[in-house]
């Protein structure tokens, strides 16, 4: 037994016909990150100048000391094995060690750079807002 399309369609349809759509535009999801998102921003200014402070004076100086120190161990386990495979092995482990703690580095201080201009944008923004509702009020509009 064959159903043409035009038979399976008209079925389909039927079973649809009842429901109900609709279109609210004065709804949606909440918050900036919805759903399930707080409609207020997820930290405040103070909070982003504290982690910014946090990876200046904590992460990146512990980052730096552990970098030297692991520098240190393998440059006396390279002296050690001078001569032998093991010795290239390490320098090949220490330049590729180096230049990853060189991209956390970078990772960290843009971080931090960015914490600082993130309150800098958003009151550049409001009071951008502002003005613009000052202009359109004055010129009454």
């Amino acid at each position: 037994m064959t159903v043409d399309f035009d038979q399976e369609w008209d079925r389909e349809r039927a079973g649809y016909a009842d429901q109900q759509v609709g279109l609210r535009l004065n709804s949606g999801p909440q918050g900036p990150f919805a759903p399930g998102g707080s409609k207020d921003f997820a930290s405040t200014p103070a909070e982003k100048k504290a982690a910014a402070r946090a990876i200046q004076n904590e992460l990146e100086p512990a980052t730096k000391t552990a970098a030297e120190h692991a520098d240190d161990a393998t440059s006396s386990a390279h002296m050690g094995f001078d001569g032998w495979q093991t010795a290239v092995g390490l320098k090949k482990v220490a330049d590729s060690w180096d230049q990853q703690v060189k991209t956390l580095m970078g990772r960290l201080s843009s971080e931090k750079v960015a914490l600082g201009g993130a309150e800098s944008m958003f009151a550049r923004n409001d009071i951008g807002v502002g003005s613009q509702f000052l202009k359109s009020a004055l010129n009454g509009v």
